[in-house]
């Protein structure tokens, strides 16, 4: 499995990143071929050996790569030692400082977002999706990096893939609620097909949030593939559900402190 990867993190000896598509796994069917989706209904086994590949491409053991029950929430769980699936805590982002341990989130069309101070040797993995974005779930984790000493301008982020702004139609209300919970994502919607329906551009949405919380804007990369459109490549639950298909695969979005 060979990951893409951002120059933004890729310079910094100390890091290793990477963002799985779809490609180089053992999964048939609509998990085809790498889903690392833990409860997705594929075959354990044929998981168990995407994740096993995915941490090899990082260069850690397959029980040194961890991820948590992903609930669209806020909460960063700090990760101080690898935990099995079954002790996995209910996260949205997870952060953590100890070296060699790939820490990573799911995603099928939610925008994985990978952060790293890399002189203060600190890294975290967010998944935000609109609920946790509105949550404040990249402010929770960048909160981890501010109280240990990180200043914004320390921080680097890179966006991978996920829906893109011509994918993403969702109605009316929606826009309500955002706006409702925060005005400044006015600019991140458009009109959509009819009156009732907009698009929404959920990775300028997540860029605007890292830049309000103080992120210089070079400090911020976007691999901008759209996982809705990018079938060979990516999974994408939007896709699945307008092909009326049921299930669906997962990809990994995950980094690490590689040991001194």
């Amino acid at each position: 499995m060979i990951p893409f990867t951002s120059p933004v993190l890729a310079g910094f000896p100390g890091i290793r990143h990477g963002f799985f598509g779809r490609r180089g796994g053992v999964s048939r069917g609509p998990f085809a071929t790498a889903n690392v989706g833990l409860r997705s209904g594929d075959r354990p086994e044929a998981v168990r050996e995407n994740r096993r590949r995915a941490a090899a491409a990082l260069g850690v053991e397959a029980t040194r790569l961890v991820t948590a029950r992903q609930v669209h929430g806020r909460f960063c769980a700090a990760v101080t030692c690898p935990w099995g699936p079954e002790e996995a805590p209910e996260a949205d982002a997870l952060f953590c400082e100890r070296p060699g341990i790939a820490i990573g989130v799911t995603t099928a069309d939610c925008a994985p977002v990978l952060l790293a101070d890399p002189a203060a040797r600190r890294v975290a993995a967010v998944h935000a999706g609109w609920r946790g974005l509105l949550a404040g779930v990249l402010e929770a984790a960048l909160h981890e990096f501010f109280v240990r000493g990180s200043r914004p301008s320390d921080i680097h982020a890179v966006i991978g893939p996920c829906i893109g702004p011509r994918s993403y139609e969702v109605g009316a209300e929606f826009e309500r609620t955002f706006l409702a919970t925060d005005p400044a994502t006015a600019p991140f919607f458009r009109p959509g097909r009819s009156d009732d329906r907009r698009f929404f551009d959920l990775p300028g949405c997540v860029r605007a949030r890292l830049v309000r919380a103080g992120l210089p804007e070079g400090n911020i990369d976007h691999l901008a593939f759209d996982t809705c459109r990018e079938d060979r490549l990516f999974f994408s639950y939007r896709r699945s559900c307008l092909r009326g298909e049921t299930q669906f695969g997962v990809q990994l979005s995950s980094i690490l402190l590689v040991a001194e």
